[in-house]
């Protein structure tokens, strides 16, 4: 008999060799047809897998992360069954499940267009009907090959041949369809009911230029129909809020041929840009931080220093000045670092919180670049706080109020995910474990929910992360706290503790925003491009009704200038609908409409994007309203909620 812990603590006792499906039906039937996966010591694995020992086990549904992932990779075998029932001759490659779904690598001589995807959806369906169960088996690696070149799959040949002598290669059966597989999976083909095609790709095998491309399928599935019409509404959603399109259209930003990855902020954008870092720096000050600016070049010994050299060397723009090796920075830390090390420091001015807007630059592959969301330089909001080990907890809660503060102006919920020691990393275990439950106590203390990511961490140190949750229902990771007890020591930081002697502070590194680029791509999408007021990057549009109170537009335009409101003018010798209708696609906050009544009187005709006409009032009873709006950065975007 075999002893499993249930997530409520208690024990149940099994046979050896129960499935993990038994032991969700002994428990509730009803729970058994919601599963679609389980946890077992730390692993994912499938209901039809077989248990052997004592341990914890829990189960999981399609709403858990590690649930989708079972879900969607089994959907992706569907699929790759569908194609070989539909073309016979086609060779599967590789067919994982994604973040939004899943696909599958294929070789098909045949040109694969967007009608075909209906043909497969239809024979993917069939197949959820059919309801067939998923059974693994091992072969050894020689009789693995034999399988795969009886069927004539050479992809799934070369990936065992990649494998050691000695292992034992996993496999799924559904039907007569035999997939190379890891797993986990469904333990039948009849959950995945919803089913949608979403596009045809190149991809190259391996990610290699030099080998044959293959035809990527991508696709989702859920287990209802809802379920995928709110995907698809989303998918829709989201081309409308493209921030590459809205940020052309809003004269804000645009990428060059001349510089990819690196963006060209236009006047409109930097005014967003500065507001932001404006609301940044307030935040900062007040939270008891001091600005500081680093330089972007640093020689080769302090990037050796660091261990970037070492960990980090693919990803940074490297130069020679003098014959000797610099770096375009890709990180503010060591910049940060070298501004501690300038004077000795008391145990009396720590914390020390070090804050800089800092310019990075990072060599991303071009395929992966995107907007503003995956650039090569970017502004990154960081801060370095230099501590001593008693203040560890009370730095990392200041930190995660200030990055809820700050995102609460914008209107994002959140939620959090805590990154363990990766495969590569620096220093001691011991000061991993340490650092590790550290910031485990700090969330528990703050009564933040968080969820472990393990080996997602940074090489120096372990990470807090904070994802966004915008409107459309997608997630964004943006804030970071990271916790390291590797640069001090290996950039030798000192303090002077209450004995009298040299003590080594511990650092945290974190950024908000995370990189103002990207946030700023963010919150375009976020707010279909219809900033709040605050963050507008023109405020109030005068738009007179004919030529002859131009000059009346002009004074209400400086009026409210001397009020720092963002005005223009549109004197063009147009229509006033046509005017109206443009600042509309502008998205403007405020129309002031300007003609013979309003001159009489002094005023100015009022209609609020959101609210539509306001009626006549003065420029000083509508500049409150405006100034209020943007004094307390009022979220009166009509696209933040939907």
């Amino acid at each position: 008999m075999i002893k499993l812990t249930l997530p409520d603590g208690s024990i149940r006792e099994y046979e050896n060799g129960v499935k993990a499906l038994d032991v969700v039906k002994s428990i509730s039937e009803g729970l058994a047809r919601a599963v679609v996966g389980a946890v077992f010591n730390t692993k994912v694995i499938g209901l039809q897998e077989t248990i052997q020992e004592d341990g914890n086990i829990k189960f999981l549904k399609f709403e858990d992360k590690e649930g989708k992932n079972v879900f969607w990779h089994t959907s992706s075998h569907i699929m790759a069954q569908a194609i070989k029932r539909l073309w016979p001759e086609a060779k599967l490659a590789i067919g994982p499940a994604i973040d939004n779904g899943f696909y599958y690598d294929i070789d098909l001589d045949y040109r694969l267009v967007n009608e075909d995807l209906a043909k497969i959806e239809t024979e993917m369906k069939k197949i959820v009907k059919e309801g067939l169960e998923l059974e693994r088996f091992e072969l050894p690696r020689a009789e693995a090959i034999k399988l795969m070149q009886d069927v004539n799959e050479p992809y799934k040949v070369e990936l065992i041949q990649d494998l050691p002598e000695d292992a034992i290669i996993s496999f799924y059966k559904q039907g007569d369809f035999v997939d190379l597989c890891a797993g986990p999976h469904l333990e039948s083909t009849k959950k995945p009911k919803a089913v949608k095609l979403l596009s045809i790709a190149g991809a190259y095998w391996r990610g290699n230029e030099n080998n044959k491309m293959l035809q990527r399928i991508y696709g989702i599935t859920f287990e209802k129909a809802n379920q995928l019409e709110e995907y698809i509404h989303m998918l829709e959603e989201a081309k409308k809020r493209d921030h590459r399109k809205l940020g052309k259209e809003l004269d804000l930003f645009f990428m060059s041929e001349e510089g990819p990855g690196f963006p060209f902020f236009l006047p409109k954008g930097m005014e967003v840009k500065n507001e932001l870092m404006k609301f940044w720096r307030e935040m900062h000050k007040k939270a008891g931080y001091v600005e500081i600016e680093s330089p972007i070049i640093l020689n080769r010994h302090l990037w050796e220093t660091s261990g970037h050299w070492f960990n980090y060397k693919e990803n940074m723009y490297t130069v020679k000045i003098d014959d000797e090796d610099f770096a375009i920075k890709p990180m503010n830390c060591p910049g940060g670092i070298l501004v501690y090390k300038n004077a000795m420091h008391s145990y009396k001015d720590l914390p020390l919180r070090i804050a800089e807007a800092g310019r990075v630059h990072r060599h991303e592959l071009s395929g992966a670049l995107h907007g503003l969301m995956r650039v090569r330089a970017f502004t990154q909001d960081d801060a370095h706080i230099f501590m001593l080990p008693e203040q560890i907890k009370d730095e990392i809660k200041n930190v995660a109020k200030l990055i809820d503060d700050m995102y609460s102006v914008f209107g994002f919920t959140y939620h959090v995910e805590l990154s363990t020691r990766p495969e590569k990393f620096m220093g001691d275990i011991k000061d991993w474990d340490l650092a590790e439950e550290s910031l485990k106590g700090a969330l528990e203390e703050i009564g933040l929910d968080y969820v472990i990511n393990e080996g997602d961490g940074a090489f120096y140190g372990p990470k807090i992360d904070f994802h966004l949750n915008d409107c459309i229902g997608r997630t964004w990771q943006c804030g970071t706290i990271q916790l390291d007890y590797q640069l001090p020591q290996r950039f030798e930081l000192e303090y002077i503790g209450t004995d009298g002697a040299k003590h080594r502070p511990i650092m945290i590194h974190r950024v908000a925003f995370g990189s103002i680029e990207r946030f700023f791509g963010i919150l375009i999408e976020q707010f279909a491009g219809a900033f709040p007021t605050w963050l507008s990057p023109v405020q109030v549009k005068v738009l007179p009704i004919s030529d002859k109170y131009n000059d009346y537009a002009k004074k209400v335009r400086e009026q409210l200038e001397e009020l720092n409101i963002k005005v223009e003018v549109d004197d063009r010798a147009e229509k006033i609908g046509y005017k109206i209708r443009e600042a509309q696609l502008q998205k403007i906050p405020f129309m002031f409409v300007v003609g013979e009544k309003e001159v009489e009187n002094g005023a100015v005709s009022v209609r609020e994007r959101q609210k539509g006409d306001m009626g006549s009032m003065s420029i000083n009873e509508i500049s409150k309203i405006i100034i209020n709006k943007i004094e307390t950065r009022e979220n009166d975007s009509p696209q933040s909620t939907l």
